[in-house]
Parts: structure tokens; C-alpha cells; sequence
């Protein structure tokens, strides 16, 4: 009786092993894609930094070029 309760109990253990490996597996996935979610996210906020911080520039260069006045030519 032993060997008949043992045989049935291995398909439910196995079928347990994979349940839970799967599931670390899409753990592992899960986690893995956040992380490149996050990474994606910061650089995007450091280039558009970046990018203000140059479009700031050209404008304040572009006001100061504006305010001087212009050199007479030679005649």
C-alpha cells in the first residue's frame, strides 16, 4: 500500500517542482524588466535635462547677442 500511495503522490510533487519553478522564472523576468524599465527612465530624465540645460543656453547666448549694439561697417 505504500509503494501504491507513493506513486501517486510523485506526479503531485512534480507537477509542484514545475508550478514553482515557473514561477521563479517569471519572477526572475519580471524583475529583470523593471530593472531596464528603471534604467530606460533615468537616462531618459538626464538627456532632457541635458536638453533644457542646452536649449537654456542657446536662448540666454541668443538674448545677449541681441542686446549688444551693432558695429557700423566701414565706409
Amino acid at each position: 500500500m505504500t509503494a501504491h500511495s507513493k506513486t501517486a503522490v510523485d506526479p503531485a510533487v512534480s507537477l509542484f517542482s514545475k508550478t514553482q519553478t515557473q514561477s521563479m522564472s517569471l519572477n526572475r523576468i519580471i524583475s529583470e524588466r523593471d530593472a531596464v524599465s528603471q534604467a530606460r527612465e533615468a537616462k531618459t530624465a538626464r538627456l532632457r535635462e541635458l536638453r533644457l540645460e542646452k536649449e537654456a543656453d542657446e536662448m540666454a547666448e541668443a538674448a545677449t547677442r541681441a542686446a549688444l549694439p551693432k558695429r557700423a561697417g566701414k565706409r
